[in-house]
C-alpha cells in the first residue's frame, strides 16, 4: 500500500543554522514511534543565493531566480510539497510559485494564521524581523488585512536586532545577542504590543519563551505545524516557543 504522506521539500540555506533548526523542530512535533512515523523531507540548503538586504538595499542582485532554481530542484527531486525557511524570501514568493506546478506553503500566512488562532483579541501586534522584511511589509499588509495593526523597532533599536541577527548567522548564540532581542521585545511592549511576531528564523536560536512579558509566535513553529499537517504527519502536542 503507498504511503499516503507527501514529500516536503524545504528551499533552505538562509541561513543554514536556521534550516538546521526548522528541520529538527519538525522531527520534535512529528508523533512518531518509530523512524517510519517521521516525514520524508528534501532539504536543498543552499547559502549562495543572493542575499536578500543586500538585494532590497539596491547592493546585490535579486535571490528571485535562484529561489526558483531551488524550488524546481525540490520538485524534480520528488517533493510533493514545497516550503522556504525564511521569512524575508517570502518577499520573491511569486516568482517560486510561478517557476513549480506543486503547492508552495507560506510561512507568512502560516504565522499570521497561527497568531489570530493563538491571540483572537490582540489588535496590535509587534513585528520583529530583519530589514528587507520590515521594508517589504510582509507581516504589517497582511496584518492590517486582519483588521490589527503592527509596531515596529526604531532606527536604534532595528541597528541593535540587526546586529544581533548577523551575530546568529556568524555562529555567535551567547549572552549579547540575547540581550539585544530581549531588549528589541521590551522596546515593542512599550510601543504597545500585546503580542510579537518573530519574524526572523534565527530568532528561536537565542530567544526563548520566557524572555517576553507576552506572547510570542514564533514564525518557524508555525510553518513547521502547517507543514507536518499538510504533508500528513501526526503532529505532537506541544507548547514550545510559540
Amino acid at each position: 500500500m503507498a504511503d499516503p504522506r507527501r514529500i516536503v521539500g524545504v528551499i533552505g540555506g538562509l541561513g543554514p543554522a536556521a534550516t538546521a533548526d526548522f528541520f529538527s523542530r519538525i522531527v520534535q512535533r512529528t508523533e512518531a514511534r518509530r523512524d517510519q512515523d517521521h516525514l520524508h523531507i528534501i532539504i536543498d540548503n543552499n547559502p549562495l543565493i543572493p542575499d536578500r538586504n543586500a538585494a532590497r538595499r539596491g547592493e546585490g542582485p535579486s535571490p528571485g531566480p535562484e529561489l526558483a532554481a531551488s524550488a524546481q530542484r525540490l520538485e524534480a527531486a520528488g517533493a510533493d510539497i514545497l516550503c522556504m525557511a525564511c521569512n524575508t524570501a517570502h518577499a520573491y514568493e511569486t516568482e517560486i510559485r510561478a517557476a513549480i506546478r506543486c503547492p508552495f506553503i507560506s510561512m507568512i500566512d502560516a504565522t499570521l494564521e497561527d497568531m489570530s488562532r493563538r491571540c483572537p483579541e490582540v489588535r496590535t501586534v509587534g513585528v520583529l524581523a530583519v530589514d528587507a522584511c520590515l521594508e517589504a511589509e510582509l507581516y504589517q499588509k497582511g496584518l492590517l488585512a486582519r483588521g490589527r495593526s503592527a509596531v515596529i523597532l526604531g532606527g536604534g533599536g532595528q541597528a541593535s536586532f540587526m546586529t544581533a541577527i548577523n551575530a546568529v548567522k556568524a555562529g555567535e548564540t551567547g549572552d549579547d545577542p540575547a540581550r539585544r532581542m530581549r531588549a528589541a521585545v521590551q522596546d515593542l511592549v512599550t510601543q504597545g504590543a500585546e503580542a510579537i511576531i518573530a519574524g526572523c528564523t534565527e530568532i528561536p536560536l537565542v530567544l526563548k519563551k520566557s524572555d517576553a512579558p507576552i506572547r510570542l509566535i514564533s514564525s518557524t513553529d508555525a510553518l513547521v505545524e502547517r507543514v507536518i499537517i499538510a504533508a500528513g504527519g501526526r503532529l505532537r502536542q506541544t507548547d514550545q516557543f510559540a
